[in-house]
């Protein structure tokens, strides 16, 4: 399986090891394998019996094994088997699917099972193995620059931390996380990890990361990687889980089942692996965007437009891992969208850079966007997340995070356009959360023992302006090449 970018217009291929180390793609775009794997039913009946009888590690080394063949197929099992484990995530299952709501044909896939309590645990506990795995292969080192909302940056460096041959230095906005998503990460306190508060939002983080990327002889001097799901890597360990989630559910409801997902969305990578999934053969029917007030994505599969917003218009919400207004991974889907075109897919996101929107309202792409990749979206707001959190605890006795519950919203809300069941693709656990779990229940979420005086615990950041330069000189200062 080779990989090219969504902007390179040559489709120069590169192997998976080498994207895997280099994230972005030296021309800005984001890298895609050269064509989908296509699942046929007899395969996934197999891997029904695979998940069955030998549990989501071994599904996720045959997922992978179809676009990865340059690691050997035993090695790419161990990595799987260390990265899928008890005590690591606290559920067996890795991924359990529950019924939220029996008359309303409503599911939830938990995917807060791991060390940090978000969905972002699914995909970093693999990166970490991968990236650990082939630096040592060749002998190499890697300083990963990455941003966050929330989740990406603790699921990153506890995935990450002590491991040889790794440096982390991770983005967050000032002031614009919870306290216990802060202490997450602000309390580790391992030599290869550098948290750093940037003046300004979540993709002012993104733009300083997407900067540092695009210099190539900085990035060659610092053998600069990324986590965020620009990262390849990071969607096709997401992509497992849709399988698994299908799995699961196919079992219960039959094979004849057409499975809608709705995601609580921001940067679009985890909704843009439930559509490779779906290009791949998975019957999956409706990909349903959930956003919160930061609408974007919301009003461009509305309306046909894409238009950004600056830090000045990026709300701060009450679902904080969602206030994103450029959503990095929405270029690998505008790609299929255009059908490959890569001329086309630079023009459009040079637009953006440059104009701030982009506009397919009138292209044939965007009349046939809902017939050929089955997308539509709805918004949540506070006051919606709150009272979804509210019913779903009087109802289920089951305590939403903010975020699931822009996703619950949602799929109730486009309920009566859609038919067959449809999983809400759970993101974090509520103790994250606590403030806003309080206002919706009255009460704060209890503690799992594996965080209890989380909050604590010592902490160490350091503060930087909206600067390239500025971060350029922190990488020199705080990384040490090799370590």
């Amino acid at each position: 399986m080779r990989y090219i970018s969504t902007r390179d217009t040559e489709a120069t291929s590169a192997s998976f090891c080498d994207i895997l180390l280099a994230g972005l793609a030296p021309d800005g775009g984001l890298y895609l394998p050269e064509s989908y794997p296509s699942l046929s039913n007899d395969q996934l009946s197999e891997w029904a019996s695979v998940l069955k009888e030998r549990g989501y590690a071994a599904l996720a080394a045959r997922v992978l094994e179809l676009f990865i063949d340059d690691i050997p197929r035993p090695d790419i099992e161990a990595i799987c088997a260390r990265a899928y484990r008890t005590p690591v995530f606290s559920d067996p299952e890795i991924v359990p699917v529950t019924c939220l709501s029996k008359e309303e044909n409503l599911w939830l896939a938990h995917l807060s099972n791991g060390p940090t309590a978000a969905f972002k645990d699914m995909a970093m506990q693999l990166l970490g193995e991968l990236f650990e795995y082939e630096l040592e292969r060749r002998g190499d080192w890697l300083t990963i620059v990455g941003a966050t909302s929330g989740d990406t940056g603790s699921a990153a460096e506890y995935a990450l931390r002590g491991r040889k041959g790794l440096s982390v230095v991770m983005l967050t906005p000032a002031g614009r996380m919870t306290p216990f998503q802060r202490a997450q990460m602000f309390s580790l306190l391992d030599e290869n990890i550098v948290n750093v508060a940037v003046d300004g939002v979540f993709d002012d983080c993104q733009d300083l990361v997407k900067a540092v990327n695009i210099d190539a002889e900085f990035k060659q001097q610092w053998h600069v990687g990324a986590v965020n799901s620009i990262n390849w890597a990071r969607l096709l360990a997401q992509v497992v889980y849709y399988i698994a989630t299908w799995l699961r559910l196919s079992e219960r409801l039959g094979e004849d089942a057409r499975v809608n997902v709705c995601v609580p969305s921001g940067n679009f990578g985890n909704i843009c692996a439930a559509h490779i999934a779906r290009q791949m053969g998975l019957p999956l029917g409706a990909l349903v965007v959930a956003t919160n007030e930061n609408n974007v994505l919301e009003e461009f599969f509305r309306t046909g437009v894409y238009r950004v917003r600056g830090s000045e218009d990026t709300l701060a919400t009450s679902s904080p891992s969602m206030d994103i207004s450029k959503a990095s991974n929405f270029e690998r889907f505008i790609f299929d969208l255009v059908g490959r075109d890569a001329a086309r897919t630079r023009e459009l996101f040079t637009q953006v850079a440059t104009q701030g929107y982009f506009d397919l309202s009138q292209t044939e792409e965007f009349a046939g966007l809902r017939e050929r990749f089955g997308f539509c979206a709805a918004s949540s707001t506070h006051s919606d997340r709150l009272a979804q959190i509210h019913r779903t605890w009087e109802e289920s006795h089951y305590l939403l995070d903010p975020h699931t519950a822009d996703g619950v919203q949602v799929a109730r809300q486009v309920a009566g356009q859609l038919e067959g069941p449809v999983v809400v693709m759970e993101t974090a656990l509520p103790v994250k959360f606590e403030e806003t779990i309080a206002e919706a229940v009255g009460f704060v979420p209890p503690v799992p023992l594996r965080f209890a005086d989380i909050e604590g615990h010592e902490q160490k950041v350091v503060a930087l302006p909206r600067d390239v330069d500025a971060l350029k000189e922190l990488i020199r200062t705080r990384v040490q090449p090799g370590r």
